[in-house]
């Protein structure tokens, strides 16, 4: 006995195409639109770990950089926008909001007390200085230096 292969799509087309479609197409950035986690990238040099994170259109006032129980770096944002015009005739006011945060877990050769961020040319800059002493009982905020 011998097999054959049959591949005939003409029997059911729509189906076969509308799966094709769901599984090879990214039908669920729709449920992002509005929402947008900057990246965010980390890397290790000899005294510090290095972390940026993409942020244009912002500024240094917009993030909040807090490091809890001396582990647990957050950096996090709030921005919001309104748009206000009036005429004789009507009124068109249009609201933006928009929010994220990131939580980054810091090994234990880190130097808390020395962290340091900048914020330029829509760069989050974190500086991160390692060190061989651990020390996770207090909580901190970060300033943001521009």
């Amino acid at each position: 006995m011998a097999l054959i292969k049959w591949n005939d799509d003409s029997l059911f087309p729509s189906i076969n195409s509308f799966f094709d479609d769901f599984f090879s197409k990214d039908f669920f950035k729709v449920a992002q639109l509005g929402t947008s986690i900057p990246a965010l990238n980390i890397s290790e040099k000899d005294k510090s770990y290095e972390l940026e994170l993409a942020a244009p259109g912002f500024s240094k006032d917009d993030f909040k950089i807090e490091l809890k129980e001396n582990r647990y770096l957050t950096i996090s944002s709030e921005k919001k926008e309104e748009k206000e015009e009036k005429t004789d005739k009507y009124t068109k006011k249009e609201f933006n909001f928009s929010s994220f945060s990131r939580q980054v877990v810091l090994p234990e050769n880190v130097e808390t007390e020395k962290i340091k961020a900048e914020y330029k040319n829509g760069i989050l800059k974190i500086s991160i200085p390692k060190t061989a002493s651990t020390d996770s009982t207090k909580k901190r905020t970060i300033a943001i230096e521009s």
